[in-house]
């Protein structure tokens, strides 16, 4: 339970369908942090409301202390990933390392069958299938262990959003207007503020893809992101420039038209497969971005957790550390962290020289 409407209903609906239910909130916040540090999801405040929700549905509800695990297995990486250049997501770690793993490890301990969660996600045996075409969340889950599925539970993962709504007003419950977070669940404000307090970041040039030259100065490359456009510190110009490939090694932040950015493949890491890999299709569906739509990808080479595919269509912003999310039609397959981008729809030496 995150103290969110959808986590509320699921609780609500698997006791209305006879489940026994316990409620559990991960707690990762620290004693000393202010509370007006807060306005995302699993807060002090947000305990508060999911339990006030697992009392109006006549639930046991723990807070369990995750401090030091979601220390090492979200934030440290979250920030080791942006010093390396990357642009990492900490929700997929989240789900699969904390939520679909520890925490269903411990559940199982305590005699629990099944951990049970808001995503809008559905399940079918042990398939994944997307759920809410507005709200599908099945990128975040790409990393879940096979072995887990059959544990899950997705209540609300064949609603709409509006229905949810209705069943928390039906339920009493109050969290049924409660807004949406939209922040990452650990950073307070902005992501940059947040990363120059807690990584060593220096001034460095930006430098123009296609001259070479220094056409403005940036407060950290680590800061940036590939496909960024605002906010990149350039001296005058009249050119449209994105971050084409941020260097931490050199401290240069390289920028360039919107076709520099475009991709045509890449190879994936750590990928895990939620089917056997005799049984994935010739040629599947690959996601770069959460809110991009998939395309057809070929898949030229598989192995030792590596993964090399080209895409049917260039696709902006293919960044390091990002989840390359496998698909085909509704069901979830798998996925790993981007490691590269290839074949630039861009031919540009010095791009080509860099990589």
């Amino acid at each position: 339970m995150s103290g969110g409407v959808d986590s509320s209903v699921s609780a609500a609906l698997l006791k209305e369908q006879g489940y026994e239910v316990i409620g559990a909130m991960m707690r990762f916040w620290p004693d000393n942090k202010k509370d007006d540090c807060f306005d995302t999801c699993c807060s002090p405040d947000a305990a508060y409301e999911a339990r006030r929700v697992a009392d109006i549905v006549r639930v046991p509800f723990y807070l369990l202390d995750y401090q030091e695990e979601f220390q090492q297995k979200i934030i440290d990486p979250f920030l080791a990933g942006y010093q390396a250049g990357e642009t990492p997501n900490p929700c997929v770690w989240c789900n699969t390392r904390v939520k679909f793993d520890s925490l269903l490890n411990k559940a199982r301990m305590l005699g629990a069958e099944f951990v049970a969660t808001g995503h809008y996600v559905r399940r079918e045996g042990n398939a994944l299938l997307r759920g809410d075409l507005q709200k599908d969340q099945t990128y975040f889950l790409w990393g879940t262990p096979k072995e887990a599925i059959p544990h899950m539970l997705f209540p609300v993962g064949h609603m709409e959003k509006p229905e949810v709504r209705r069943l928390a007003e039906k339920f009493g419950l109050p969290t049924a207007k409660k807004p949406e977070s939209q922040n990452i669940c650990f950073v307070q404000g902005d992501t940059k503020n947040f990363l120059a307090e807690r990584i060593a970041v220096n001034p460095g040039p930006i430098v123009d893809l296609e001259t070479g030259e220094v056409i403005g100065q940036h407060d950290g490359a680590q800061l940036h992101t590939v496909g960024q456009k605002k906010g990149l510190g350039l001296f005058k110009t009249h050119l449209e420039r994105y971050v084409v490939e941020v260097r931490p090694l050199t401290n240069e932040v390289v920028v360039g038209p919107k076709e520099a950015c475009m991709w045509a493949g890449l190879e994936a890491r750590e990928v895990n497969l939620l089917v056997d890999p005799a049984d994935l299709p010739e040629r599947l569906e690959v996601q770069v971005r959460y809110r991009t739509r998939p395309v057809s990808a070929e898949i030229e080479s598989m192995s030792n957790g590596q993964m090399r595919l080209r895409l049917s269509q260039p696709q902006f912003a293919v960044a390091k550390g990002q989840s390359a999310v496998f698909y085909s039609g509704e069901r979830l397959l798998g996925g790993g962290f981007i490691e590269r981008p290839l074949y630039s729809a861009f031919m540009a030496r010095p791009l080509a020289a860099s990589l």
